[in-house]
């Protein structure tokens, strides 16, 4: 199954988006934005060739569709988010990052991931300028 998202999955806290058993890809489009929110599940997914997306009313929540400008083109961007797993994924060939974990996100864990044909794999924090991590600690572990 190929899902070619027109705009970006913005998730809600406590969800999970659970792949097993079936050969699913999310493809061809904007893939996956986690803002803002916390308890998230990615499991085996089929990541690949996501654009930009943007400049578009999105679906933020389940009451409320808000303008978005253009997206990164990121196959999994997380953004302030906390307690989020992406596990036994497949991520290739996305317009910017494979994974960023961004702007103050905690808790997170990407374990046992295959990532290829890439040169951006994965951004953590923002940059080295900024001043959000500022006397964090921060915990980085590689599952393979």
């Amino acid at each position: 199954m190929v899902i070619q998202l027109k705009e970006e999955l913005l998730m809600n806290s406590f969800k999970t988006i659970d792949g097993r058993g079936a050969s699913v890809h999310i493809a061809g489009g904007p893939c996956i934005t986690i803002q803002y929110v916390n308890n998230i599940i990615i499991h085996g997914l089929n990541i690949h060739d996501c654009k930009q997306g943007g400049n578009a009313n999105v679906r933020d929540s389940p009451e409320h569709y808000g303008w978005r400008t253009i997206s990164d083109g990121d196959g999994i961007s997380i953004f302030g988010g906390s307690h989020v797993w992406v596990d036994h994924c497949s991520l290739s060939n996305c317009h910017d990052g494979l994974i960023d974990a961004i702007h103050g996100s905690t808790a997170i864990t990407i374990s046992n991931n295959y990532m290829t044909h890439h040169d951006k794999v994965m951004l953590l924090g923002h940059s080295d300028t900024c001043c959000l991590l500022e006397g964090w600690i921060i915990d980085v572990f590689w599952w393979h």
